[in-house]
């Protein structure tokens, strides 16, 4: 599909200048949480004044006016930082995106002006023991004292950047209707635990959250959100995020170890080379590492140029719905692979020495491997060749309904 991006309002060099110096202090740190497991708050915090969560805002309403094109260049960017982080930030574009969508006015404007100040969104969707959505635990219910007011009760896990959030997109039943709404991070009765126990993607804020009594005003009710049945963009959009992630591992993998490998004077008597650097096995590695970091940044900026011809278009359109959706999948069948090689194969150029505890290199691996399994590939290849031996409907958000017997 040959897309039609939209108009940007700000440069790539633009976004380079305020952003590079803070993707080059979160990179510099990284090391050091991942040692010490400590959430990246202030990290977070630089982007937030730096308004990283307004990119894709309009100007007039205090963001950059960026494409989406433009927004996954900087999650890529941001990735090799800390790959952490867009993953973390997640579900803050897609509410950013649905704003974008929402009919003119001042709701509209009012988060999208939040956003613009910094204002972080997580969620809260996944829950414990269940998979499909119409059997959540999580329940909406009348708050008897007050007129239009609801009360909030249920325990999620997977809550993705709730720790660093102002505010959580919670999904809950409502009398048997799945709802979205958005509750504050800080509201009485929400308890949060940085409890995520995954070997890679430590630092993602990806605990557990629980609502006890939880008061929710009517006007936070923001309709069925994510994981109805039916096409939306939405499923591509976040899965391209975690796509995102995966070339930003694999950038900052070949940065790490092409480093490593040049101060390196230490190699094997049966060498090609007395410098591993000039060893042309060794640049070999090197070789598949950047062309993992390529391919990767490659696909997902194409199907970026795809939803910006959507979500400047229309974004109900079928053909081009199933277009990006199918493209997402085939995309997840190719970079995925890529990058877990590539983050296997680095350990090649050097003994040892390269598995050291300091060089935390393994958390390539990890949070590639982690990332990596939250659409896993085995079902997006079965729809892929269902779709194109049968022309089978594209599944779109997987937890939709219940499995058809």
């Amino acid at each position: 599909m040959t897309a039609t991006v939209s108009t940007a309002t700000t440069t790539d060099a633009e976004l380079d200048a305020i952003f590079t110096p803070i993707h080059a202090r979160i990179a510099e740190a990284s090391l050091q949480h991942e040692h010490d497991r400590t959430l990246a708050h202030d990290e977070v915090r630089a982007l937030q004044e730096a308004r990283f969560g307004a990119l894709r805002v309009p100007v007039e309403l205090g963001g950059y006016g960026a494409s989406v094109r433009q927004l996954f260049r900087q999650l890529i960017l941001l990735g090799a930082a800390e790959s952490n982080l867009p993953q973390a930030l997640r579900v803050h574009w897609w509410f950013v995106e649905e704003q974008l969508l929402a009919a003119p006015g001042p709701e509209r404007d009012r988060w999208l002006r939040a956003a613009a100040d910094g204002t972080l969104v997580g969620n809260a969707i996944s829950e414990p023991g269940v998979g499909a959505i119409d059997r959540y635990q999580t329940r909406l219910m009348p708050d008897g004292s007050t007129p239009g007011g609801l009360r909030l009760n249920g325990t999620k896990y997977y809550s993705t950047g709730s720790l660093y959030a102002d505010h959580i997109i919670v999904a809950a039943d409502r009398e048997g209707e799945r709802v979205a709404v958005l509750v504050d991070a800080d509201a009485a009765g929400v308890t949060q635990h940085d409890d995520w126990d995954g070997f890679g993607q430590r630092l993602t804020a990806s605990g557990t959250t629980e609502f006890h009594d939880v008061f929710v005003p009517a006007d936070r009710i923001l309709g069925p959100g994510y994981g109805v049945p039916g096409r939306t963009y939405g499923t591509s959009y976040l899965q391209l995020v975690q796509l995102a992630v995966l070339a930003g591992i694999a950038q900052r993998a070949t940065d790490d170890v092409s480093g490593w490998v040049r101060d390196r004077t230490r190699s094997y008597t049966h060498a090609a080379a007395d410098l591993p650097r000039h060893d042309p096995l060794v640049q070999q590695v090197i070789g598949r590492l950047s062309s993992a970091a390529y391919a990767a940044r490659t696909i997902v900026l194409d199907v970026a140029d795809q939803l910006d011809r959507i979500l400047a278009g229309d974004s109900e359109d079928a053909d081009l719905l199933d277009g990006v959706e199918f493209d997402v999948a085939r995309a997840q069948a190719t970079v995925i692979p890529s990058v877990l090689d590539a983050t296997t194969q680095l350990f090649e150029v050097g003994g040892a020495s390269i598995t050291s505890e300091s060089l935390r290199l393994d958390r390539h691996w990890r949070n590639a491997r982690t990332i990596s399994v939250h659409n896993p590939l085995i079902y997006k290849l079965q729809t892929v060749g269902d779709h194109v031996l049968n022309g089978s409907e594209l599944p779109y958000a997987w937890s939709a309904g219940r499995r058809s017997s």
